[in-house]
């Protein structure tokens, strides 16, 4: 029976693409996923068959690669980031079940590790990630997860901060986190993480919040013990120097 792979292309570009996720791309026969992140590999993959529709249409992008598998053929269903983080694995999951078609998880580098990389060492220590966009989790969830997450004084880092249909979510998480975080607690984010034009900066939380941060951006905000050195963050993972 051929077999539907969830392949995380990480942040952007061939050259993020882990071996082992390149090796299952090259031996599917159909390439399947939002057409933004297919078109990242589209040139790398001659002769493939590819099978691309917009965002908020997971369901049926699932089902059509569904489709595929039972038609004979193997598919790699792809997400930017890793598949299992904010992904399609687990969607991919509980459509194909009971199909007879097995769902292989093929990892990916998620914007978390990506994006912590040019901000410093921000994720040494303990860390939770939160995802503000409110399309599919309630924001009254999503505000409750923020709490909890600066109660236990992790390190945060922020998926799908803003987007033209949501501009204030990230600076409404602003306003949650500094009733619990210092205003200059460290903060950062990367923009275009991967795909060309990559920017990044740091700073403190007191300033990020009034930042332009979009759909493109991953923000990672510190804890009580990340600091600034040279210019990038860290937070300690406790070692005595």
């Amino acid at each position: 029976m051929p077999v539907i792979y969830a392949v995380g292309l990480g942040p952007g570009g061939a050259e993020t693409v882990t071996p082992q996720a390149m090796n299952i791309l090259l031996s599917c026969d159909v390439v399947a996923g939002y057409v933004k992140y297919v078109d990242m590999i589209r040139d790398i993959l001659p002769g493939k068959v590819f099978f691309t529709s917009g965002m908020t249409q997971e369901i049926d992008r699932c089902r059509k690669a569904l489709e595929f598998a039972l038609d004979g053929m193997n598919v790699a269903l792809v997400s930017s980031g890793d598949s299992g983080v904010y992904g399609m694995a687990g969607v991919m999951m509980e459509i194909a079940s009971g199909s007879g078609v097995d769902v292989i998880v093929i990892p990916g580098i998620t914007a978390a590790n990506s994006c912590a990389s040019l901000l410093g060492a921000p994720l040494m220590n303990d860390y939770v990630t939160v995802s503000l966009s409110d399309r599919l989790t309630e924001w009254s969830v999503i505000e409750r997860r923020l709490i909890a997450a600066c109660t236990g004084d992790f390190v945060i880092c922020v998926y799908n901060p803003a987007s033209r249909h949501r501009p204030d979510n990230f600076r409404r998480a602003c306003d949650i986190i500094a009733e619990y975080y210092a205003p200059d607690t460290p903060a950062g984010y990367v923009r275009n993480m991967g795909r060309g034009e990559t920017t990044h900066a740091v700073m403190t939380l007191r300033e990020i919040r009034d930042c332009h941060i979009d759909m493109f951006c991953t923000v990672i905000i510190g804890s009580s013990q990340t600091y600034i050195l040279d210019g990038r963050m860290i937070t300690p993972r406790g070692y005595r120097l």
